[in-house]
């Protein structure tokens, strides 16, 4: 499985990157604009990821923003729902107002500090891992 981790916290992308790496290939960008770029490369080498966990505030752009990047890509490319990348909002935020912006286009949101068996339980969830 390949992994995009996008996160401006150096301590958070460290937790999720030593959670993670043991089920994949890790990538890691610093900001939503990083993380939009290195997703449609992916794609356009034709080596995509199957999960991207994406934080809200960064600089640049934004989580909700850089989500909204993420699928109108995927959009432009006809891919289908089904092998669209799951994307795990992991965000400080647990206020309604991002929560609702977020879930239309997300498949999970996770507040911080992001707690591993959950995690873990919706990249199982995905069919990411093996039970």
């Amino acid at each position: 499985m390949r992994i995009l981790i996008v996160e401006d916290d150096q301590a958070s992308m460290l937790v999720l990157s030593t959670y993670l790496t043991q089920f994949g290939a890790v990538s890691t960008a610093v900001d939503g604009e990083a993380g939009v770029e290195a997703f449609r490369k992916a794609l356009t080498d034709g080596d995509p990821f199957q999960l991207v966990c994406l934080d809200i505030m960064m600089p640049k752009l934004d989580g909700q923003a850089a989500l909204k990047q993420v699928r109108a890509i995927e959009k432009e490319l006809n891919i289908p729902a089904a092998k669209q990348v799951k994307v795990i909002m992991t965000t400080a935020l647990g206020d309604r107002e991002n929560l609702l912006e977020a879930l239309p286009q997300c498949d999970a949101y996770l507040q911080k500090p992001v707690d591993r068996a959950q995690l873990l339980f919706y990249i199982k969830r995905f069919g990411l891992l093996k039970s």
